[in-house]
């Protein structure tokens, strides 16, 4: 019998066939098209890089490891 069919969502495929280089590359295109135009300055963008980060990596993000 077979199990149930997974849908797959192509964004996550693309994601998985590309090596990281690759993924790098791609992020860093999508960002240079969405922020076209825009000023950044450089403490703007470490400051958005520390708010993603201090999310990523908050106590309360991270899910407790299963004890076997």
């Amino acid at each position: 019998m077979r199990g149930a069919a997974r849908k797959v969502r192509p964004d996550e495929y693309i994601l998985a066939v590309l090596s990281p280089e690759e993924r790098l590359e791609a992020a860093l295109r999508v960002a240079r098209e969405a922020f076209k135009g825009a000023t950044l300055s450089v403490e703007e963008v470490e400051a958005a890089v520390r708010r993603v980060r201090r999310r990523r990596y908050a106590p309360s993000a991270r899910k407790p490891k299963r004890r076997s």
